[in-house]
């Protein structure tokens, strides 16, 4: 089974939280705030490894979480931070933002062993000795870790192949990818078309290059029709394409039928239309194909293409055909990934700094913004000082002027993500 597309859940851990706690020692009647802060939680990766080829190990697991972070401890210990988890793909994979409205590409894993942050964990909350300073000196708050990032993920592959092999059911692709390479794709005496791209390694001389087996194209093949419009994408990182022609189909034009695949490589992609193209005549041993081989190449050589005629079976012009090749591959730049993947690349660091109160009902307000509602969530509001810490909080940021601008009265209740308090008004100092 060729998998080439998947959707995953992933989550980062959550951080550690802080701990209130006083040092008890002997003949320390007064010991200060020796509370440790949470660690971190695990971050969730996403690592290129060439050992794969397709996504099948996404296929049934689909929800990924990474360990949280420990708690702090007495005497200044900070929590364990968790272990990062790291989902290994196949070079190629690139990788959505899967959220309604929001679809975009965040980054295209090409390189060897190159690592994409896709959830970063939740920090640790801050112990009570963080707090702790010249004009408040016995703080009895500690900070609740902060939820790690959540994200819903599409991983579509597109193969990394130097060469593609494309052409109508038939035509000899399978055929040739084995004779010129290790991989075995099926072969059989009737007619029938590949059902999954299959890679082969190919060697010549000196050089070396992959290619690709992309299952057969028919007519309107980007509109549906048959399997060659589940596979075009991989097509779109060769960077030549080897279109095989049957010069021996019984009542088939190979001129049209060379015609036809190119006009459904054009209706799926422009760009892709006009990647460099050498056509190759296949089953050159059989008679017909000898008949059709002086017109097939004359016309296309007119058109300015390169043509070769080979058979697989007998190896004829395989050789000369697989060195003129590997020429031209010199001379074409290698594919750069669409989206690196940078830190920048990571949604959470474009994040907006603003909110807005939203009034859902007489007596009931609700606060929004994803950098506010992070910050609320440290505040363990079992803490009285925690309390007032956060009153203090969200009048410093401008929320509580927000608050009674869109009407918010003493004994209102605001809710900020899963967090729900009651209004009071101004904090008190302490």
């Amino acid at each position: 089974m060729f998998i080439d597309e998947v959707r995953i859940s992933v989550a980062a851990g959550k951080g550690g939280d802080g701990v209130v706690s006083f040092r008890r020692e002997k003949y320390v009647p007064r010991g200060g705030p020796d509370g440790g802060n949470g660690g971190r939680g695990g971050h969730v990766y996403l690592r290129v490894d060439r050992g794969l080829s397709t996504l099948n190990d996404l296929r049934y697991k689909r929800r990924f979480k990474a360990e949280a972070g420990a708690n702090g401890g007495k005497n200044n210990r900070t929590g364990k931070s968790g272990h990062d988890l790291v989902i290994r793909v196949p070079p190629g994979t690139m990788v959505f933002l899967d959220e309604p409205g929001s679809e975009r590409l965040l980054c295209d894993l090409t390189g060897e062993n190159e690592v994409f942050l896709a959830a970063r964990g939740g920090r640790g909350g801050r112990g009570n000795a963080a707090f702790a300073g010249p004009t408040y000196q016995a703080p009895r708050f500690a900070e609740k870790g902060e939820p790690g990032e959540e994200r819903r993920l599409r991983l579509e592959l597109k193969l990394l192949a130097d060469v593609g092999l494309v052409g109508y059911p038939n035509a000899g692709k399978s055929t040739l990818l084995s004779v010129i390479s290790a991989a075995r794709p099926k072969v059989a005496d009737y007619p029938f078309t590949t059902l999954s791209p299959v890679l082969g390694v190919v060697g010549i001389g000196d050089e070396s290059f992959v290619v690709a087996d992309l299952p057969g194209l028919v007519e309107e093949a980007h509109k549906g029709v048959g399997l060659g419009h589940r596979f075009l994408r991989h097509s779109e990182r060769t960077r030549l394409l080897l279109h095989l022609v049957d010069l021996a189909a019984e009542g088939e034009d190979p001129l049209a039928i060379w015609e036809l695949v190119n006009s459904e490589l054009a209706a799926y992609s422009g760009e892709l239309a006009k990647k460099p193209q050498i056509v190759v005549g296949t089953k050159i041993e059989l008679p017909r194909a000898r008949e059709n081989w002086p017109l097939f190449q004359q016309v296309l050589t007119e058109k300015g293409y390169e043509v070769y005629a080979i058979s697989a079976v007998t190896g004829e012009g395989v050789k000369e055909l697989l060195y003129r090749v590997a020429a031209r591959l010199k001379e074409l730049p290698l594919p750069k990934a669409e989206v690196p993947a940078h830190w920048e690349a990571h949604p959470s660091l474009a994040e907006d700094g603003g909110f807005r109160v939203i009034k859902e009902e007489d007596g009931v307000f609700r606060l929004e913004g994803e950098r506010l509602l992070k910050r609320i969530a440290r505040y363990d509001l079992n803490q009285e000082e925690a309390v007032f810490r956060l009153q203090k909080y969200l009048r410093r940021r401008g929320v509580e002027e927000a608050l009674k601008k869109a009407g918010v009265k003493e004994g209102d209740l605001v809710r900020a993500g899963e967090v729900e308090f009651i209004y009071y008004g101004e904090p008190d100092e302490f």
